[in-house]
């Protein structure tokens, strides 16, 4: 489990392979400044080396140009993913000072923002995939309360009552530990990011 915690946030992130392979074809990046956090999930297409080589590619970028707009790194990330297998990408930067998040996701990856006065907020995902070919990417913008928090997850997560999961008063590696649980197993890579703002 990979953990950020500042005065500001508190990610963490749960990770499984399909069928405890060596290579996941999921990869993720997360950072935190003083100004703003942010967080990538790359779900490369299949499993093993190959959908792990692209989704690491993604990861790479944002890892390298964090600083950059959201619509930029999607961009950069599309281009890399060129003769590679592809990727589904989902890419979240919030911005303390100004309460609101930007995101931005192609593919298969769920997104919830749950508020401190019990509004669930979802993007619907957009189908495709990031594979080289030019696209067109959209960049949602929202606010936040403090005290909100999300989760950010691959198709191999089944997150049922994400809900009413989200707003137990609960450390949030026990809320982790409740949404791992649905998992009976894991016939497919699977990553979740979660956070919740002070």
């Amino acid at each position: 489990m990979s953990f950020i915690h500042t005065s500001q946030i508190e990610a963490l992130v749960e990770q499984r392979s399909k069928g405890n392979n060596s290579y996941c074809g999921d990869s993720y990046f997360m950072k935190a400044t003083d100004d703003f956090f942010i967080c990538v999930l790359a779900d490369g297409l299949g499993s093993g080396k190959f959908a792990n080589e692209s989704s690491e590619a993604v990861a790479t970028v944002v890892e390298t140009y964090y600083e950059e707009d959201l619509h930029t790194l999607m961009e950069m990330c599309n281009k890399v993913l060129l003769h590679k297998r592809g990727a589904a990408v989902a890419i979240l930067k919030v911005y303390f000072d100004s309460n609101v998040f930007d995101y931005i996701c192609v593919g298969n990856i769920r997104f919830y923002l749950y508020s401190p006065k019990g509004k669930l907020t979802y993007p619907l995902p957009v189908s495709g995939y990031l594979s080289g070919r030019p696209q067109r990417f959209k960049v949602n913008r929202f606010s936040f309360e403090p005290k909100s928090k999300f989760v950010l997850h691959s198709d191999g997560i089944t997150a049922s009552n994400i809900k009413s999961i989200l707003s137990k008063s609960l450390p949030l590696p026990s809320l982790a530990e409740d949404i791992m649980a649905q998992q009976n197993h894991y016939p497919d890579d699977s990553t979740m990011i979660m956070g919740s703002l002070h």
